[in-house]
């Protein structure tokens, strides 16, 4: 299993980076790949995944995230591409909160999971991630903004345009709101 890759950044895509390791170009399918710089050396936390029609290397800034993405992975039914999906909907912090607290809405309206698909990540993880710090105040902007017609893909963008670093629901309200319609 390979862990760890490190190495310089040759392209960046929408959905995967270019690693060169040892001479080799490696794709890292990431969440967010535009996090990395063309030209700079990049230290990843991976996970392979072995299918039916090859290998698959899915990379991580952080090794939390790589393993939240394999906890995730753990829910019967979800996959790989699934799992980094619902990453790149929303920071590990806010999915471990919501499945901690049980907060079916926040995984439906605002990571866009159907109902099914969060109620089985609700009843599977809940236990492994534990009761965790969660304001809803992600959920309370999402509301806001279909209100103000956004539609729910619109709503989902806005959200994940806000930086982590702005908290609170009318701060984060003003910032999914100026990152444009």
């Amino acid at each position: 299993m390979i862990r760890n890759i490190r190495g310089k950044v040759l392209s960046v895509g929408p959905v995967s980076a270019i690693i060169e390791v040892a001479g080799f170009g490696m794709e890292v399918r990431m969440s967010a790949p535009q996090l990395l710089s063309v030209g700079t050396e990049a230290n990843l936390a991976t996970h392979l995944a072995v299918k039916q029609d090859g290998l698959e290397l899915y990379g991580f800034l952080d090794a939390a995230d790589r393993d939240f993405f394999e906890l995730i992975l753990s829910v019967s039914g979800v996959g790989p591409k699934t799992a980094l999906s619902v990453l790149r909907r929303s920071p590990r912090e806010a999915l471990e909160g919501a499945i901690g607290k049980r907060d079916l809405a926040y995984l439906v309206k605002v990571v866009g999971l159907g109902k099914k698909s969060a109620e089985k990540m609700i009843v599977e993880l809940a236990d492994k991630v534990g009761p965790r710090s969660h304001d809803n105040a992600d959920g309370e902007v999402f509301d806001t903004l279909i209100a103000l017609g956004y539609t729910e893909r619109e709503a989902r963008k806005a959200l994940q345009a806000i930086p982590d670093s702005i908290t609170g629901k009318d701060q984060r309200l003003k910032a999914a709101l100026s990152s444009g319609h």
